[in-house]
């Protein structure tokens, strides 16, 4: 029987490594996780730190067609889980009709849902890419931890963000990108989990509750989850194993398992 594969879309100032204690903790479950990077991403936060005008240009759009063909790639549809931008990309994909079921953690807005995620303070300067400091990744993303787990967290996982994708994000007032529209109103879409911290500076959880009124006349399958006393760092902090065992749980609840037959989408 083919496994059931589970595709992990990290968000913005996160490198891929940020699923790694996810992807282990799946595929313990039976799941094939597959935690792809983003276009041209390097193979350490660092070398994205120290290197980061190597970094592609890359927007929303080209992120959104980057993980569709992963997506589409997949032996079987697979459960789409991402945070922040990725929790955004997701959204768009599964409602685009890719993917048997969704799981958007601290989403970025979609569609008119509140502003631009909470991304000012960062050391942007003139460049390409904008980089979260030391003191903002601490006081803004990692708040629910201490200083020393935030300074560990930023070692491995924080990287730079293409300017280019927060300008498409609608950040300092721009229009977003059509990539950052879903459609709430589809009915034939797999079932969508939406996660929030409620501690989290950078994507309130305000605005993860207005998302999921916005599927209210939809009769797709929705859900939200809140996390007392979390933030932004939900997914890579010590607390992460809590939110993956509750996704796990709940693609349980919907009858998605690690193997078996999988509706075709």
């Amino acid at each position: 029987m083919t496994r059931t594969p589970v595709v992990f879309i990290h968000g913005a100032w996160m490198h891929a490594l940020s699923w790694e204690s996810w992807a282990e903790r799946f595929a313990s479950r039976g799941y094939l996780a597959r935690t792809p990077g983003w276009p041209g991403e390097p193979a350490t936060a660092r070398e994205a730190r120290e290197h980061p005008d190597a970094l592609p240009d890359t927007g929303l759009a080209g992120l959104a067609e980057h993980y569709a063909a992963i997506v589409r790639s997949c032996e079987a549809p697979p459960v789409i889980v991402g945070h922040s931008v990725g929790g955004l990309v997701a959204q768009h994909l599964l409602g685009a009709g890719l993917g048997q079921a969704a799981v958007a953690i601290a989403p970025a807005p979609v569609n008119e849902v509140g502003p631009c995620p909470g991304h000012t303070g960062a050391d942007a300067g003139d460049g390409a890419v904008v980089l979260l400091s030391r003191l903002r990744f601490r006081d803004a993303f990692a708040n629910t931890v201490g200083p020393e787990e935030a300074e560990r967290l930023y070692d491995r996982y924080v990287v730079p963000v293409p300017r280019r994708l927060l300008d498409d994000l609608g950040c300092g007032g721009r229009p977003r990108s059509p990539s950052a529209l879903v459609d709430v109103g589809n009915v034939a879409r797999g079932p969508l989990l939406l996660v929030s911290g409620q501690e989290d500076l950078l994507v309130p959880d305000a605005a993860t509750r207005a998302a999921y009124k916005a599927y209210g006349d939809s009769t797709a399958t929705t859900a939200l989850k809140q996390f007392a006393d979390r933030g932004h760092s939900l997914v890579v902090d010590a607390g992460w194993r809590s939110v993956a065992d509750h996704v796990l749980g709940w693609l349980d609840e919907r009858g998605i398992r690690p193997a078996g037959p999988h509706p075709a989408r």
